[in-house]
């Protein structure tokens, strides 16, 4: 791995991860521990986790009979939960306008992270995301190069561009990676990318 992550948000992130796990909640690590978890580089400010919407209740629920704090924001996409030491975790059950479904729950790897194995977004679908995230309220570039370079060899670059195409500000950033030569502008002859 290629940085250390903060020793407390990852005992947080273990301890969502096992009472999930126990609960038998489906779930995946997503954000900055997941990539992270793939060898990427990233910061590591807060803990997401991706569920259905269905799960939120019994996780929360689970969450908060082993200790957690558990709050409802008004926005309608996620809930959180914070440990003893007013760490948080996200979970998302609406990530960029889009539910959390069991497609979604597949789209991942199982893989160690910080000794626990669970399953962790696939390096494409956190790039979708990432990119999916920039608007015209919040478009920092710089969150995603780091991402985009470090994670490059393990992302469908086709699926990225596809999946993305309707947003200018992904697509800004595509052709800012093929500008710096971190990968290539995909040529549109029988691709079928735009």
């Amino acid at each position: 791995m290629p940085h250390r992550v903060d020793e407390g948000l990852a005992g947080t992130m273990k301890r969502v991860a096992a009472a999930l796990k126990t609960a038998e909640i489906p779930f995946a690590l997503g954000g900055s521990f997941a990539v992270y978890a793939h060898g990427g580089h990233s910061s590591d400010h807060d803990v997401d986790f991706l569920l259905r919407e269905q799960d939120k209740v019994k996780a929360l629920a689970e969450l908060a009979a082993v200790g957690f704090r558990t709050e409802e924001p008004p926005e309608d996409w996620l809930v959180k939960v914070f440990d003893e030491e007013g760490r948080m975790a996200d979970l998302i059950y609406r990530p960029v306008e889009t539910p959390v479904t069991d497609e979604t729950l597949a789209d991942t790897e199982r893989i160690s992270v910080e000794a626990i194995y669970m399953p962790v977004l696939s390096a494409t679908q956190l790039m979708v995301h990432k990119l999916l995230s920039f608007s015209q309220h919040h478009c920092d570039f710089a969150q995603g190069l780091p991402v985009a370079r470090s994670l490059r060899e393990q992302i469908d670059w086709g699926r990225v561009w596809r999946e993305t195409a309707k947003s200018p500000y992904a697509e800004a950033f595509l052709i800012l990676l093929d500008r710096l030569d971190v990968v290539p502008f995909p040529s549109d002859e029988g691709k079928g990318l735009r």
